[in-house]
């Protein structure tokens, strides 16, 4: 199996479903004493993790079995929110016939951060700048899991499980063939409820903002949070990064609470945003000396959308001061010894809070998996949508592909992805990536 599982997992083109995306044939590649199943699902309004989990609990249980005999884990443990008991029986059970341990965790943000996970579920600390294996635990999303247990019988990654919430008439979960535009998957939703809005994608924490709704749904996107352009989290977003700097600079007066409630502070890394903030004031070799204590943020934004009171912007300094280091081939310096804050179970941020003081809590509803089939007339499918190198596209333009077919590979001696058709229909080529058009909607524009 440790031979073999790996490379099924490659071929199936499956990669992290909760962050940037990493290789999981890699992670299964490993060595490990533990295996974790992140189910966390921190990020306000988002509940794909949970429904996924809700109707294919045997196939999350299969694919952390299958990633504990691969790494040679152990123990294998499922990391869900205690609030969810109920709806998460089914996956109990299957985890208690398999072996399996389900950690119930507090319902605050951000549990699903790998650091907090592995501290919560092992009482391990990973080691600064270091990764989970570092510490001898792998971590996986469910959905990544599932996709493992899929990859075992030969199936490759075609459809995306996402929430579609906010300012939409119905919130809701559904799974779509990768390479779905967000329109699509927000006409499902009932479209907007609101004249003008816009996007986050993957999250108002730790998403990106667009009001491009023809983007594609990728491997890695978790969900679709609506939004009137008036929101205030939209207005703060579109900010350019040059006038919160200016803001800051102007307005920070040191009171440290956004360090103070800093989830990688709080576990006893050095991660100090008010001192990142001092940073926009120096030049030259002033500078790095605060850029420092940016080095092992997790840009989870906390900082910015709930501890800051002047409503200031430190998780954008430590990006820019992490980007500036990486300019300077500046590497991270600093203690080694992690030594766990003595308030850190007091300082949890309740979700439910925090979306109050985001101003969306009028929009946490159930978003339940809606029985429904959605076919896009079109998908896009870009070459570079995970980590890694980018892909090289297999077929030519006026291919006819069908569901499952490779259409992208990367080179075998770096890291990546394959990538497979989602939809049947024919391929367009474009610069950075492939164009699937479903036949007869192929034939309506050539008619």
């Amino acid at each position: 199996m440790s031979g073999g599982f790996p490379d099924l997992v490659r071929e199936a083109g499956v990669v992290g479903c909760g962050g940037a995306g990493f290789p999981a044939h890699i992670k299964a590649s490993s060595r490990a004493d533990t295996v974790i199943a992140n189910g966390a699902e921190c990020e306000p309004l988002l509940h794909k993790d949970l429904e996924l989990m809700v109707r294919e609990a045997p196939a999350v249980v299969r694919g952390i079995r299958l990633l504990m005999e691969s790494t040679g884990a152990k123990r294998g443990i499922i990391g869900v929110k205690k609030k969810n008991t109920e709806r998460l029986g089914a996956l109990s059970a299957a985890a208690q016939g398999a072996g399996v341990e389900v950690l119930f965790l507090g319902d605050f943000y951000p549990t699903g951060d790998e650091y907090i996970l592995v501290y919560e579920a092992t009482r391990r600390s990973i080691p600064p700048g270091g990764i989970p294996l570092d510490v001898g635990v792998v971590v996986s999303n469910v959905e990544t899991l599932r996709n493992m247990s899929r990859a075992a019988d030969g199936i490759p990654v075609t459809s995306k499980y996402v929430t579609v919430a906010g300012a939409v008439r119905r919130a809701l979960t559904l799974e779509v063939p990768v390479g779905t535009p967000f329109a699509d998957a927000i006409a499902a939703a009932g479209g907007p409820a609101a004249p003008d809005v816009a996007v986050f994608a993957g999250g108002v924490m730790m998403g990106s903002l667009t009001t491009d709704f023809a983007q594609p749904v990728t491997k890695t996107c978790a969900g679709l949070i609506i939004l009137p352009l008036t929101h205030t989290l939209v207005t703060r977003k579109t900010l350019t990064p040059g006038a919160m700097h200016r803001i800051g600079k102007s307005a920070c007066d040191q009171c440290s609470y956004c360090t103070e409630l800093c989830p990688r502070y709080l576990l006893g890394y050095e991660v100090e945003p008010h001192k990142v903030m001092r940073s926009l004031s120096f030049t030259a070799t002033g500078e790095d000396v605060w850029n420092r204590y940016a080095d092992l943020c997790c840009s989870c934004g906390l900082c910015t959308l709930y501890a800051c009171p002047e409503d200031l912007y430190p998780k954008e300094a430590c990006d820019k001061s992490k980007a500036d280091s990486r300019m300077r081939g500046l590497s991270w310096h600093g203690k080694r010894e992690v030594s766990v804050h003595p308030i850190y179970d007091g300082r949890h941020v309740p979700l439910g809070r925090l979306m109050k003081k985001l101003g969306i809590e009028t929009y946490n509803v159930p978003a339940e998996f809606a029985g429904m089939s959605l076919m896009p007339r079109r998908v896009t499918l870009p070459l570079s949508a995970h980590a890694g190198a980018p892909v090289r596209a297999l077929v030519r333009t006026g291919a006819h592909v069908r569901v499952g077919q490779k259409i992208g590979e990367y080179s075998g001696d770096r890291t990546g992805a394959h990538i497979h058709a989602s939809i049947e229909g024919i391929v367009t080529l474009t610069g950075d990536g492939v164009v699937i058009e479903q036949l007869e909607e192929r034939s309506r524009q050539h008619a």
